[in-house]
């Protein structure tokens, strides 16, 4: 399915709406770097976050979240316990649930994890180019959380990974790419402040989640996942413009997420479907 970009520009907005109507509830399995920083997106952006990530506690939770977030910035025993347990239990209740494979290819004990959680089917994989084609097993992962490839290298292994899943795939970069193996959608917002905060690219899968619980499982989820990534995108743009520096851009950035409405996102959202 085609549609205009001007359809996909009014499907974010309208989504957006939609989500701070209903305040989804978002399990988020997290690094410990960027807990704050996640949580506090999600509220700036109508969301309520739950870092419920101890096993026992892990798979119960996510039968009854909005939308689960699995990152594996930091993953110690624990923590791995309980992803395996969220992510089985997400898949068993149909929560939408993404899984963010921080630095895998490079670090054996993520990218075994990572590679065992595509059995449980991710609704969304995020992640940099290098992290993409390590998972879809085609490649060796990057510098550590920092990608050697870029963004169209990974749109064939992309595709691939989103076809075997049966998820959307997400790769982010100056130009966003994001795929269900069948269709398509670039989004060209953005600003590379994003980069200079912790948290910036993490926190976009809590995102992810949150739009994803905005349909159902035989839902548009890739337009979904393609309003998250605007949203998110468009408030870092509106939020560089009033930034002196990554501090400044931190704190506007939530104000923008919070203040951002469906005008603003219209006027400037740079999507199109590929």
């Amino acid at each position: 399915m085609t549609r205009p970009a001007d359809d996909l520009s009014a499907l974010c907005a309208e989504a957006l709406t939609r989500l701070r109507e209903t305040g989804p509830l978002v399990q988020c399995l997290t690094n410990n770097v960027v807990t704050n920083f996640t949580a506090n997106v999600l509220l700036a952006l109508g969301a309520t976050p739950a870092m419920v990530d101890i096993p026992q506690e892990a798979g119960p939770f996510a039968k009854v979240a909005s939308g689960v977030l699995v990152n594996l910035g930091t993953p110690h025993a624990e923590q791995r316990a309980a992803m395996t347990e969220a992510a089985g239990a997400a898949a068993g209740s149909g929560t939408p649930w993404v899984l963010d494979p921080v630095a895998v290819g490079s670090l054996p004990v993520r990218t075994a994890l990572a590679r065992d959680l595509l059995a449980f089917a991710p609704t969304v994989v995020r992640g940099n180019a290098s992290e993409i084609i390590a998972v879809a097993g085609n490649g060796s992962g990057g510098r550590g959380v920092d990608t050697t490839d870029d963004v169209e290298a990974a749109a064939s292994a992309a595709a691939s990974l989103a076809r075997s899943t049966g998820g959307v795939v997400a790769v982010s970069g100056p130009v966003d790419l994001l795929t269900d193996g069948r269709r398509t959608v670039r989004v060209a917002n953005g600003d590379a402040l994003l980069t200079r905060v912790t948290g910036g690219g993490c926190a976009l899968g809590a995102v992810m989640a949150a739009f994803a619980s905005l349909v159902p499982a035989d839902g548009d989820r890739l337009a979904a996942t393609a309003a998250a990534v605007t949203v998110y995108t468009v408030a870092a743009e509106v939020a560089a413009a009033r930034a002196t520096g990554p501090g400044s851009f931190a704190v506007a950035f939530l104000d923008a997420l919070a203040g951002l409405d469906e005008a603003a996102l219209t006027a400037r959202a740079a999507v199109s479907w590929a």
